[in-house]
């Protein structure tokens, strides 16, 4: 049966959280305070919360928090570079639970949400309760290529030629590379220009059908701005990972957590092969893989999964309280 998202109306209260000199994030509070505690990763990194993402968990359950990571959504200074890495984000994590008063908590992420999902986990495994993870993107060099260079460009040649046209042919041998150049220009149109075009190549096929309307919100100018920028700029530096596998050699130290996989099929944003790692280094963790679905969280398979996932963990964390 095809699920719907819970009731999104329920918010508890939202603040503005000062993490360093330069950066302060907007959060929200959702559900019943009392409830179980979970913290919402959004994508990107730099895509931002979204109403509906409180939509996974039921109200009555659950006690979410969410929040914009460094640089985008309602957290500011707005597409900013500056102390901005995957390590400072699981700091900011961290530094939310203890605001918020959580000893330990449920961490759901998808896409790039998942990589700093297992990240933190990884750094905190004392402070994590279960994972629910989506879109798995462990960040390796052949993810990168894989989507901003040669592989997803033979899927949607149309749309390719789209992205890559603010570049120059004879540097588009290294398109994230060049990308960068462009979106850290000092002059604005030319950063506009490439932002959008990066942003709508991923709006375009994020799902197992294009979506028009989806790709209309991926091509606004200030998402587009925050999201291209930011996510070049975690690319450009691999992750700020030691290694390019960073993750999966560091899985043991998470393989006691409860854990939940939902993997699209045809995703050809994060593509099967990177869930599949993860879930051969981690056969305990709970593998669902959606035939009829791409990389999308809104796409009805993996919507009704992750949503049978939060429910099951309530369940759990509740009757083992």
């Amino acid at each position: 049966m095809v699920r719907e998202l819970y009731d999104t109306n329920r918010v508890l209260g939202s603040g503005v959280l000062n993490v360093s000199g330069i950066h302060s994030l907007y959060y929200e509070e959702f559900g019943t305070r009392g409830g179980c505690p979970a913290v919402f990763l959004h994508g990107g990194p730099g895509g931002g919360i979204q109403d509906w993402h409180r939509g996974f968990f039921d109200p009555d359950q659950w006690h979410v928090a969410l929040f914009d990571q460094r640089g985008c959504g309602r957290s500011t200074p707005h597409a900013e570079l500056r102390e901005n890495t995957t390590w400072d984000l699981v700091a900011d994590i961290e530094k939310l639970r203890v605001h918020l008063g959580f000893d330990k908590w449920t961490v759901f992420g998808g896409s790039w949400g998942s990589t700093l999902a297992l990240a933190y986990a990884i750094t905190h495994p004392d402070r994590v309760s279960a994972l629910v993870l989506r879109g798995i993107f462990l960040l390796r060099r052949s993810e990168i290529d894989w989507f901003y260079q040669f592989g997803t460009s033979e899927l949607f040649p149309d749309a390719f030629e789209n992205y890559v046209a603010p570049i120059p042919e004879h540097k588009r041998g290294k398109l994230v590379e060049s990308y960068y150049e462009q979106l850290t220009s000092s002059v604005p149109e030319v950063r506009r220009t490439a932002a959008r075009a990066w942003s709508l190549w991923e709006g375009t096929t994020v799902k197992l059908l294009v979506d028009p309307a989806l790709q209309a919100q991926f091509g606004e100018d200030e998402f587009a701005e925050a999201f291209a920028r930011i996510e070049c700029h975690y690319f450009v530096n691999r992750g700020f990972f030691e290694t390019d596998n960073f993750l999966l050699e560091n899985v043991n130290r998470i393989r006691h957590i409860p854990a939940v996989i939902v993997q699209g099929r045809y995703d050809v944003v994060c593509p099967m092969r990177s869930a599949w790692d993860l879930h051969k280094t981690w056969p305990e963790a709970e593998f669902r893989v959606i035939g009829d679905a791409g990389h999308a969280a809104s796409e009805p398979g993996i919507r009704t999964a992750l949503l049978d996932a939060t429910d099951g963990f309530a369940r759990s964390l509740k009757a083992g309280a």
